[in-house]
Formats: structure tokens, C-alpha cells, sequence
């Protein structure tokens, strides 16, 4: 095999004990890249998004469980190219267990609340005694410092807290979070480069580490690029709708039969835009072609671009502009979003797939996004049941025999594969 096409991470193993989105985002990365990612969720409640609506299976997708092999969209999308094992962490017995898998694992990582997993004894110092190269990844919504640390959080709380909401939606309007849990799955993304950095590291030194994220830090850090501390001083409203401050035209625009948005960001990017719009007569107006002057008359420039748009189609539009080299989209909605040439030709368009029912779904998943020239990446295989690799792992990871397994079963520390959350 050449091993230049092998996938990066093949050979790590990943402890995940996380839940929902941000931590199942990170670890579905690195599952991408090839780490071989163990999911461990209790045995009494099981991942809370694998048998939670919106369901998809025989029937379809619905938001009532109609078929035992329903399973929650949420779990088959996040549980992508991971491994199952059902082990109580709140007995002695199951967190022997873990520990014997953390001293041969390199990665474990969890988004339980601040201090939940040092309680549990299986927090980065206990784990640190057993493995000292383990990287020990705590993604949490405020951090494990600070006064608010012990706060419970959500994405809506945390792009309430950072400020996001007050800055998104017009102006004059009420606060508005983004269509998408952005905090979480941006949290999942810092996650897994934190992971990442910390491997590079202990291969450079053999020393572990603990990696602290905070759903709240990542998002801020990405937002704070604009300047928001000095709109008043610009005389600005916070919210500023679908536009960039910094250039005029920037907005989103209606068309004849749609929306599309627009932007000049460049001097050439301005000339182009009046060469498309046949508006040639305002190349020489030295107030337009002041970037700063154009900013502060916004509402001039916009109606400009309103004008010309409004009496086309986003197609001719879109054409137009392409031509003209002047950056521009059409606003797509989401149907036509999953029919986008460009997306389905770079494979991020995949069938979510039931392993109850052993098919693709009418349901839709991402792809791994990062393309690498000498390395594979992907999602080698669909969401595993829950508990499906508990007798797999056990065994090869914490090197416990069959019998043990067995008893440890009758006691309900460890749960193998379940068809519902019933069985």
C-alpha cells in the first residue's frame, strides 16, 4: 500500500465522550482524517441524538419515531466513521475499565460541564497517571477557568454572550442568532486543530497536555475581527443587516425574480461593477470612486445597485457580474443548495445512511471538507448502532476477556449493541 495515501490520523485512537454537536463535530473530523474515534456514552440513557427526533428510516424523515430502526438525523450524521462502546463511568468498575483503555488511547476528549469529568476520576490528571502522552481535549461552553466556567450553555446562549445576536439582523430590529448553531460547530473545528497541535507537540517532545476550549472564546475570536467596540465612534448601528461596513456596494440585493449579492471590495472590482451596470457615466464622479465617501453614502450607492438588479433576472445577473469579474451569488436556497454542481462535484453532498436498515436515507450529510493531494480523507463507514463495538473494544483496547465482559454486562456497566432505546 502506498502509505503517502494512507489518512493522516491512522493508528490514533480517540476516547470521545462527548454529546450533541460541538464534540462529536471535532471528533468527526478527526474520524475524517483517520483517527479511529470510540464513542462511550452510558448505558442507561445512550447518546442523546441517536433515538431523538427528527427521525430517519423506512418510512422516512418525521418527527415520530414509526419503525424500530428509526434513528435520530442528528447521530447519523455527527456518528459518521466512529465506533461504539456503551461503559458506565459512574461505577468503579467502569472507570477501570476506561482507565485501562485511556493508557493505550492518545486522544480522549469530552464537553461535559467544567469539573464534571474530575469528578468522574477520568479527568486529565488521573488520566495523566496512566498514559503521560494522553492529549486531553475539555470543550466546554465558557471554559474550564473563570467566573462563569460552571455556567450551563447551549449555541443560543453563547452567540447571545459573545454579542453575535445583538450584531445580526437589521437595523432597528430585534436580536437574531444565525440560521446555524455556529458557536457549536465552530467550537468542534478549534477543537480538533487543538487536538491536532497537541499530537504535533507530544511527537516532538513525548509529553501530553490538556487542550481548553471554550465555545465562547472561538466564537469571539471570530467575530472580533470587525471592529464592533468603534461603530459608535463611526457613527454606525451595531446591526448592519447583510452588509460589510468596511466596502460599499456590499449587500444583498433583490433581483426580478430572486436576491443576489454583490460586492466591491477593490478599486477594479468599482470599475467593473459600473461597466456592468452600463453606468460608465459615474467612472469619473471623484466622490464615487472615494471608497470612503461611498461608505459613508451607502444608502446612495445601494440604490444604485437596486436599480439595476431589480429589473433583472439572478441569472442575467449573475452572468453579468461573472463576466465582469465583480464577486457575486446568487442567494440559494436550500433545495437548490443541494443540487449546486460545485458542491456534488467536490463530494460534499452524501447520502446519510441507517445501519438499523442497512440503506441510504432521503436525507442528506456533509462531506469531509479539507482535501489533502497525498492523503485520503472521509467517512469510511455510516454511524455505528449504539453499543456495537462494546465487545470489539473491551477486548483489544482494555484487554479484558470475554467472561469479564460478560459480567460486567449482567451488571449493566457495559451494554453491547441495542436496536431502540428500550432494549
Amino acid at each position: 500500500m502506498n502509505l503517502s495515501m494512507q489518512k493522516i490520523l491512522s493508528g490514533t485512537i480517540v476516547l470521545d465522550l462527548t454529546r450533541f454537536f460541538s464534540g462529536p463535530q471535532a471528533t468527526l473530523f478527526l474520524a475524517g482524517m483517520g483517527a479511529q474515534v470510540v464513542k462511550i456514552d452510558d448505558p442507561a440513557t445512550g447518546d442523546p441524538t441517536a433515538f431523538s427526533p427528527p427521525y430517519a428510516g423506512p418510512g422516512g424523515v418525521s418527527f415520530q419515531r414509526t419503525s424500530d430502526a428509526d434513528m435520530g438525523l442528528a447521530y447519523l450524521k455527527r456518528a459518521r466513521g466512529k465506533q461504539s462502546v456503551m461503559l458506565d463511568l459512574k461505577s468503579d468498575a467502569g472507570r477501570e475499565v476506561f482507565l485501562r483503555m485511556a493508557a493505550g488511547a492518545d486522544v480522549v476528549i469530552d464537553n461535559f460541564s467544567a469539573g464534571v469529568a474530575d469528578r468522574l476520576g477520568v479527568g486529565y490528571d488521573a488520566l495523566a497517571a496512566v498514559n503521560p502522552g494522553i492529549v486531553y481535549c475539555s470543550l466546554t461552553g465558557y471554559g474550564s477557568t473563570g467566573s462563569d466556567r460552571h455556567l450551563k450553555a447551549y449555541d443560543l446562549m453563547v452567540q447571545a454572550a459573545v454579542g453575535l445576536m445583538s450584531v445580526t439582523g437589521e437595523a432597528g430590529g430585534p436580536p437574531v442568532k444565525t440560521g446555524s448553531p455556529l458557536s457549536d460547530a465552530i467550537a468542534g473545528v478549534f477543537a480538533a486543530s487543538g487536538i491536532l497541535a497537541a499530537l504535533l507537540h507530544r511527537q516532538r517532545t513525548g509529553c501530553g497536555q490538556a487542550v481548553d476550549i471554550s465555545m465562547a472564546d472561538c466564537l469571539f475570536s471570530l467575530m472580533f475581527d470587525e471592529p464592533f467596540d468603534c461603530y459608535e465612534q463611526l457613527g454606525l448601528p451595531q446591526r448592519q443587516g447583510s452588509r460589510i461596513m468596511r466596502f460599499s456596494p456590499f449587500n444583498v440585493y433583490r433581483s426580478r425574480d430572486g436576491w443576489v449579492v454583490l460586492g466591491a471590495a477593490t478599486a477594479a472590482d468599482w470599475t467593473a461593477l459600473l461597466g456592468a451596470m452600463d453606468r460608465r457615466d459615474l467612472a469619473d464622479d471623484t466622490r464615487m470612486n472615494d471608497l470612503g465617501w461611498r461608505i459613508a453614502h451607502n444608502a446612495q450607492i445601494d440604490a444604485i445597485v437596486s436599480a439595476w438588479t431589480e429589473a433583472r433576472g439572478t441569472g442575467d445577473i449573475v452572468n453579468a457580474l461573472h463576466a465582469a469579474k465583480v464577486p457575486c451569488s446568487p442567494v440559494r436556497g436550500i433545495d437548490e443548495v443541494m443540487q449546486w454542481r460545485q458542491l456534488r462535484e467536490r463530494g460534499m453532498v452524501v447520502p446519510v445512511h441507517n445501519p438499523m436498515t442497512g440503506t441510504d436515507m432521503g436525507a442528506s450529510a456533509p462531506g469531509f471538507p479539507i482535501k489533502f493531494s497525498d492523503s485520503q480523507a472521509g467517512y469510511d463507514t455510516p454511524a455505528p448502532v449504539p453499543g456495537a463495538h462494546t465487545q470489539e473494544i473491551l477486548e483489544t483496547l482494555a484487554g479484558l476477556s470475554p467472561q469479564r465482559i460478560e459480567e460486567l454486562a449482567a451488571r449493566g456497566v457495559v451494554r453491547r449493541a441495542q436496536s431502540s432505546p428500550s432494549q
